[in-house]
């Protein structure tokens, strides 16, 4: 894999630090602020929002701009958004840096998502983005547990900065191993934006965005409030937080790194493999969650088998949008973050019933039955080379 691939990786590594850290904060961020900790967690919403509408929106602005320079930029933007979310009293204005930060990260995926699969033969697509997203596995390995621990230790505000901080060797990494000048694509001329749109009225990249996000809102709906699972269900300590987080994130590294070697060519297996285990695994987890040996054993496997689904998934809408090459990123984007829009806010809704702190992981289970639903009836649909025609 080109070196740009893993400097793209640091930058995604510094936003999924961000975009994941609110799992280990909430509770904190809601005291200092005075809100509960169920209107703490739109925060996580509100990033994954501007992540869903800053998407097509921001990559057809910055479509005609070399991508160092967007690269560049978004990164710049994501960086001081952190700064003024850490200096800030105000829950208001917190979730506009949330939105602001989003934008930045949505810009930038959609390039970087672009850019990568351009870095490699076209038969390759899942294995660049199985690197483009191990920035985002370590970051749930290292950054969002590493964030949790100095959140513990030096109050939240220290986290963002330490987003904000980590954004600075990124930038350098973009500025010193992206070229400069406009790529031989956009020296050669690219589809209209038009033309670059119609892909989306496509049944099958519709229905996989569709499961991408159904699956995507499941793990973002558990984790977002794993916290209140190690420390009332499970009765541990705030530090452990951490150490779930830790096995969360080695589990999506393991996850994402298999399926990138299979979601090219194989990406049926997967999905009706792993579909049924990940169903199964959120269920589990709701019922052993005061067991803390099984519930950090079924962290880790919810880990692999959700970043191994979804990132199947999100490599067939890279596929199927194959004819958009500046906008297939952002329809990547858009699908996995309409489900961490989606998800916190019916985990959050599930605290207030008999379920309480474990209604995330129940209501995790019945995303995941959802896209099974949807999936198993057309697995071959899903699943076809993205030449085929049957429900184009």
């Amino acid at each position: 894999m080109p070196l740009p691939l893993y400097l793209l990786a640091m930058a995604v590594f510094a936003m999924g630090t961000s975009e994941f850290m609110l799992a280990g904060l909430l509770p904190d961020i809601a005291s200092d602020l005075d809100v509960t900790v169920g209107t703490a967690g739109v925060l996580t919403s509100a990033f994954a929002i501007g992540m869903v509408v800053g998407a097509p929106l921001v990559a057809a602005l910055a479509r005609n701009w070399p991508r160092l320079v967007g690269l560049l930029g978004f990164v710049l933007v994501f960086a001081a958004a952190h700064a003024v979310g850490a200096i800030t009293t105000s829950f208001p204005l917190l979730f506009a840096t949330r939105i602001v930060a989003a934008l930045g990260n949505a810009g930038f995926l959609a390039v970087a998502l672009t850019a990568a699969t351009t870095l490699v033969p076209p038969d390759k697509k899942g294995r660049a983005l199985a690197v483009l997203l191990s920035g985002t596995t370590v970051a749930t390995i290292a950054g969002v547990p590493g964030g949790a621990v100095l959140g513990t230790l030096l109050g939240w505000r220290a986290t963002f900065w330490a987003v904000a901080a980590l954004c600075l060797p990124a930038a350098l990494g973009i500025l010193k191993g992206i070229p400069a000048g406009r790529d031989e694509d956009e020296a050669t001329g690219r589809p209209a934006l038009r033309a670059e749109l119609s892909p989306l009225t496509r049944p099958r990249l519709i229905l996989v965005m569709l499961l991408g996000a159904l699956v995507n809102a499941a793990t973002f709906g558990s984790l977002t409030f794993f916290a209140p699972v190690v420390t009332d269900s499970a009765g541990l300590g705030k530090l452990w937080i951490s150490v779930a987080l830790v096995l969360f994130g080695a589990g999506s590294f393991v996850g994402v790194t298999v399926a990138g070697r299979l979601s090219d060519r194989r990406p049926g297996p997967v999905i009706a493999v792993g579909g049924p285990l990940l169903l199964i695994g959120w269920s589990a987890l709701a019922v052993l969650a005061d067991e803390p040996v099984a519930l950090f054993i079924l962290v880790f496997v919810q880990g692999a088998l959700s970043f191994a689904l979804g990132s199947t998934l999100i490599t067939r809408v890279l596929y199927e949008a194959v004819g958009a090459p500046t906008m297939a990123g952002s329809y990547a984007t858009a699908a996995l973050n309409a489900g961490a829009a989606v998800g916190p806010v019916v985990a959050a809704a599930t605290l207030s019933t008999e379920a309480g702190v474990l209604g995330p992981l129940w209501a995790s289970g019945l995303l995941v039955a959802a896209a099974l639903l949807i999936a198993f009836p057309l697995l071959a649909v899903i699943t076809a080379d993205q030449g085929t025609e049957v429900l184009r």
